[in-house]
């Protein structure tokens, strides 16, 4: 009687295994998909190419320079995907990256344009002007410098912006602490920034230095470039990436500029996958990097999860002081869990919040250089206090 009792229920849960997986089937197939057009018509002739850079796979997850549109004539540029009913699409324009993005007929960067795949549509968009195409009227305080066209073996060209503090040129025997920072195009200037807002860095530096609250620091600005995302991931080219960091731009600064350069005096600082490559640069060079500010980290979200090499390392505790910090809106609540991993990690590992490891929830914030530019004086003074 046992065995048949068993038997019995070895059938059932077969039987609703099967049912379960013909429902799931059946749902996947029923799932609606709608198709929607894009048009892209322009006002001048141009040898560029095309694209759309939105919030989806199939647009390219905001690369500028994945998804290209068709050429119909000189003119206008085209293609068409499919969504399943109900996807809510935002996108943009660009000729191939963020710094030729497309602007308003008064010159300035346009919000996301936004859609919900509800029924099959076509869309038609008229753009007259693009970024690289508009006076550019700098709005950096402070020296700056540049570095152009650095180059590294397996990643593209970019340059790096020196902002030197205001009595740079006056005390030559003088060495300054630096911090390292990612997304240069806007860290500085609203007028190269992606959204057209600026983290204001340079200002609030140089007001915390007059205000005597923290040393004078020197500043170096790394652009991005259209592999954005697996240059600050654990990639292979997020490690190429960190040995470009390690082992070219720092030996650079270091032997142009007075710099101080022990791990207690370098630092990194970057946003959303910058605040990933910032943590990883210090974990994973803690002998070079001993400051690491990391603003809304992608720490795990989607496919990425970054946790697991913390929790596998034990080693020694590193001499590192992090910052890290997120707001709750929007993207930065999805952002929440990988945060919350990784504080737990820390803390495991020996970190002691207010000592050597900082964290701030901004509720209500979003996930934007503005949201971003009113905290950053935190790490500043908490790496660099006087």
């Amino acid at each position: 009687m046992l065995f048949f009792k068993k038997q019995k229920i070895k059938i059932m849960k077969l039987i609703f295994t099967l049912f379960s997986f013909i429902i799931f089937s059946f749902s996947s197939l029923c799932q609606e998909m709608v198709k929607i057009k894009i048009i892209l018509t322009t006002d001048k002739n141009y040898s560029d190419k095309f694209y759309i850079a939105g919030n989806n796979g199939k647009l390219g997850n905001w690369d500028p320079s994945s998804i290209q549109l068709d050429k119909v004539n000189d003119t206008t540029f085209t293609n068409e995907f499919s969504f399943e009913k109900g996807t809510n699409l935002e996108f943009k324009f660009t000729r191939g990256s963020w710094q030729n993005e497309a602007l308003s007929n008064e010159g300035k960067v346009l919000a996301n344009y936004k859609v919900i795949a509800d029924t099959d549509k076509e869309l038609k968009y008229h753009v007259v002007l693009w970024k690289d195409e508009r006076p550019i009227k700098s709005e950096i305080t402070g020296k700056v410098e540049y570095i152009r066209n650095l180059k590294y073996e397996g990643l593209k060209d970019r340059d790096v912006i020196v902002w030197l503090p205001e009595n740079y040129d006056n005390d030559l025997d003088k060495k300054y602490p630096v911090l390292y920072v990612h997304d240069a195009q806007n860290v500085f200037d609203p007028s190269t920034s992606t959204f057209g807002i600026d983290w204001r860095i340079d200002e609030v530096t140089d007001s915390l230095i007059k205000n005597n609250i923290i040393k004078e620091i020197i500043i170096i600005a790394i652009n991005n470039t259209s592999d954005r995302f697996p240059e600050y991931s654990y990639s292979p080219i997020g490690y190429k990436y960190m040995d470009f960091i390690i082992n070219t731009l720092k030996p650079l600064i270091d032997s142009k500029y007075r710099t101080l350069q022990g791990p207690e005096n370098t630092g990194v600082l970057g946003s959303s996958m910058g605040g990933l490559i910032s943590f990883m640069l210090a974990w994973e060079h803690p002998d070079v990097f001993g400051l690491s500010a990391c603003f809304s980290p992608a720490f795990k979200i989607d496919k990425l999860d970054y946790t697991p090499f913390v929790s596998e390392y034990n080693g020694p505790k590193k001499n590192i002081k992090f910052y890290i910090d997120n707001g709750s809106f929007g993207l930065e609540d999805s952002l929440q869990s990988g945060v919350d991993s990784m504080l737990e990690l820390l803390e495991k590992k020996g970190y002691e919040k207010g000592k050597d490891l900082i964290y701030k929830k901004f509720i209500g914030e979003e996930h934007s250089e503005l949201a971003w530019s009113k905290r950053v004086y935190i790490p500043l003074e908490f790496f660099f206090r006087k």
